[in-house]
């Protein structure tokens, strides 16, 4: 038998798939190359090289983090480094990066055949943890290349920003010619979208292999409407700070964004479509009617845990500004209600470290003023496990949600579980202890959060990734040894 490199001790296991071993199963981790090569009681000391004392704690499968913006407000090369410390913090092992042309990350237009690969080189030897991409097809040319995009860089997820076309990124309409970065004549409108979803089914077509983890991703808010609504709320002196943004970007605005996608994922025949961090009770019921109406689509739901924990009330600050925004309590309620029933596939951070500089305009206390989006990765499996647990959430579910789901719909196959063959990306989570949060006990560069102050009853102690602690009694440890996953990758 094998010598195994690492030997961990005495932990409970949790583990996401049917027909395995329940919650509070205590078992051993013994890992080698990288990989879990024996997951079982009482593996002898001797056959390891390291030995680690898991102390009881539970034990979680890294989490997938599959939403998350590195290099949106920092050089991607900084947040790659530190973001992905952060994101060790929060049990994270693997993060997905939506990346795209135009302003913001590289600040470059043209094809990504000449982009990718300066993304690709702005972050290797730089994370602690695994990472991949997903790509936003923004003009003509990028949906011509979504075959080679696949073939090429292993990047099977795609995106569409539903309403870039004609509203300002931080809340006032713009004109987004030169935002966007693509050709003069060409239109990002319904029309570029239906032809997106067209050029992602012709690639699936061609590329029989893939075709089952090859999805497109729309963050589903509509334009005219959010348009139209700011202009009213910035005219009512009696709407202030978060809830003002949560009025200038009504929930139904995404309701009716859920439907147009959905229409339009019929019309185009394309069945993997993927309904991004749905931050209310209208665009869940939406996203839960269309999934009835067009039962040959596969829908897939995600909801951050920002929206879960935070609402207009309770974050702290105008910090908490993000797209789409931050809810009233009756709208966070809703979204654990469809999480608890089994609607929501999986829960992300949606990271966009935004530094204070960065973030709040003059007047600093002006919402529309301020950038939209935070971090938020070192707190996701912390806080899922906290408030889920009191809601009555099981682990085994939250193991779903966080690794499990999100791994095996983009097509990470050697992630999400804690079994032998599969990557050694696993956390230990101390749910003993009740401790507060505070931007400065973060690794990001972010100086502030959104959560300053809550209260939360788990913490990630220990994250190891391929089998390499990254993340020691809560200090990172290490230098970066994160690679980027081509995918679909194989057990």
């Amino acid at each position: 038998m094998k010598q195994l490199e690492t030997l961990v001790k005495n932990v409970t296991v949790v583990r996401p798939e049917d027909g395995t071993a329940p919650d509070g199963e205590s078992l051993d981790l013994g890992i080698a190359d990288g990989r879990f090569v024996r997951v079982e009681r009482d593996i002898p000391v001797g056959e390891a090289q390291t030995v680690v004392d898991g102390r009881g704690l539970l034990a979680f499968p890294g989490a997938v983090d599959a939403h998350q913006h590195w290099g949106i407000y920092n050089p991607l090369a900084a947040d790659a480094e530190t973001e992905s410390r952060a994101s060790a913090q929060g049990g994270v092992t693997t993060g997905l990066t939506y990346m795209r042309t135009g302003q913001y990350y590289l600040n470059r237009g043209g094809p990504y055949a000449e982009f990718f690969p300066q993304v690709l080189a702005a972050a290797q030897g730089r994370s602690y943890i695994d990472y991949s991409f997903h790509l936003a097809p923004m003009m003509r040319q990028h949906i011509d290349e979504i075959p080679s995009i696949i073939e090429d860089f292993g990047v099977t997820s795609f995106k569409i920003f539903m309403f870039y076309g004609s509203h300002g990124l931080h809340g006032r309409s713009s004109d987004q010619s030169s935002f966007l970065m693509i050709p003069p004549g060409e239109r990002y409108d319904l029309a570029h979208f239906e032809f997106v979803m067209r050029g992602v089914q012709a690639a699936r077509e061609k590329l029989t292999e893939a075709a089952p983890h090859v999805s497109l991703s729309l963050h589903c808010e509509t334009a005219e409407i959010m348009t139209a609504y700011t202009r009213l709320v910035e005219q009512d002196p009696s709407l202030t700070g978060l809830a003002a943004y949560s009025a200038s970007r009504p929930p139904h605005s995404e309701g009716l964004a859920v439907t147009i996608a959905a229409f339009l994922a019929d019309e185009t025949g394309l069945p993997n479509i993927n309904l991004l961090h749905l931050s209310s009770r209208k665009a869940l019921r939406a996203a839960m009617r269309m999934a009835a109406t067009f039962p040959h689509v596969d829908f897939r739901r995600e909801v951050t845990i920002g929206h879960l924990l935070a609402s207009v009330d309770t974050a702290h600050g105008l910090g908490g500004k993000v797209n789409p925004p931050l809810r009233p309590r009756e709208d966070v309620e809703a979204l654990w209600e469809y999480l608890l029933d089994g609607s929501v596939d999986w829960v992300v951070s949606d990271h966009a470290c935004c530094r204070d500089e960065q973030k709040f305009g003059t007047p600093r206390d002006d919402v529309f003023a301020a950038k939209s989006g935070f971090g938020g990765a070192e707190y996701l499996l912390p806080g899922l496990v906290s408030e889920g647990r009191r809601r009555g959430l099981s682990y085994q579910r939250i193991a779903r949600l966080t690794a499990w789901n999100p791994a095996q719909r983009f097509g990470l196959l050697g992630k999400g579980t804690i079994a032998p063959g599969y990557d050694a990306d696993f956390c230990l989570v101390d749910t003993g202890s009740t401790w507060t949060v505070h931007a400065g006990d973060s690794e990001s560069t972010q100086e502030y959060t959104p959560f300053e102050g809550f209260e939360l009853g788990a913490r990630v102690t220990d994250t190891w990734v391929r089998g390499q602690q990254v993340l020691d009694r809560g200090n990172v440890v290490g230098t970066p040894r994160g690679r980027y996953v081509r995918r679909p990758s194989a057990r």
